[in-house]
């Protein structure tokens, strides 16, 4: 079933204001990743508001549904989404990467915050997700697994360990979901190392597989309910973005990848992305 036009917007709303957290957290830190939260806001927001089983009254629940943060540098959006479902204090996103605040630089676990693991050493996260989901088939919960990952995480040789086995043992329950925005840290992927099409690797390793438009929520979700209703794979949506969407000077720009904007580049984003 198609979203309703008010709960799209409700999840529009609420990537736009990933957008806004982000460039608030990074710039008050004066370090970070702004480009990628700001591309990967329409899944993930998606993800957090309309399909993940976590906010605040279930937070310690054993069978409540998990999500591990692969590309971990991309927190400030993961953290936004926390604390818009009542997991983190929103007054507490300005201590973004400041000593002593729990919001380091990349996840650290804490499921006070609904923080399922520890992420930043890119490859690690598809392994996790799958541990996470194989417990809790064996367990007999409902749980899904949604794992976020990357074109460039997709260089990682673990990952696709971890692709063989999901597949081999049937972990339906388990989602990743793959950022696909040609950047990472050393410039456009395809000039680093090309993933190609991460559609047809992850089928041919046993998946369900589709591509998806990154900021389209209603394929978004559609693709989402798709995985949630097969049973026999686990599914990877691989989802083409642009990195730094929503900020014109950011767009598709491989330096946004982890630099802080300045004040007046900071104040220039706020206002196209209409902050008040």
């Amino acid at each position: 079933m198609a979203l309703e036009t008010t709960r799209r917007d409700e999840i529009a709303a609420a990537a736009n204001q990933v957008r806004i957290d982000t460039i608030r957290m990074v710039h008050a830190a004066a370090c970070g990743h702004p480009g990628g939260p700001l591309g990967m806001a329409d899944f993930m927001a998606t993800l957090f508001m309309e399909h993940l089983n976590l906010d605040a009254s279930n937070r310690h629940a054993p069978d409540r549904d998990r999500f591990v943060l692969g590309n971990g540098h991309t927190c400030a959006g993961y953290y936004s989404l926390l604390a818009q479902k009542g997991l983190i204090d929103r007054d507490a996103l300005l201590t973004f990467r400041k000593f002593g605040s729990p919001l380091q630089g990349h996840p650290h676990r804490n499921h006070d915050l609904g923080i399922d693991f520890s992420t930043g050493s890119l490859g690690n996260s598809l392994s996790v997700s799958l541990g996470m989901a194989l417990a809790a088939k064996q367990n007999g919960w409902d749980t899904r697994v949604y794992s976020a990952s990357s074109d460039g995480e997709s260089q990682e040789g673990q990952i696709w360990e971890a692709a063989t086995a999901a597949a081999h043992y049937g972990a339906s329950n388990l989602t990743v979901m793959v950022d696909f925005n040609n950047v990472q840290i050393d410039g456009y992927m395809r000039d680093v190392m090309d993933v190609r099409d991460l559609r047809a690797k992850y089928e041919a390793f046993g998946w369900h597989a589709v591509d998806v438009d990154g900021h389209d929520i209603d394929a978004i979700d559609a693709a989402l309910v798709a995985a949630r209703e097969e049973t026999e794979r686990p599914s990877a949506l691989i989802l083409e973005t642009l990195i730094g969407k929503g900020v014109s000077f950011m767009e598709n720009q491989p330096g946004w990848h982890g630099v802080a904007p300045n004040d007046e580049e900071a104040a220039k984003a706020l206002q196209e992305l209409g902050a008040s």
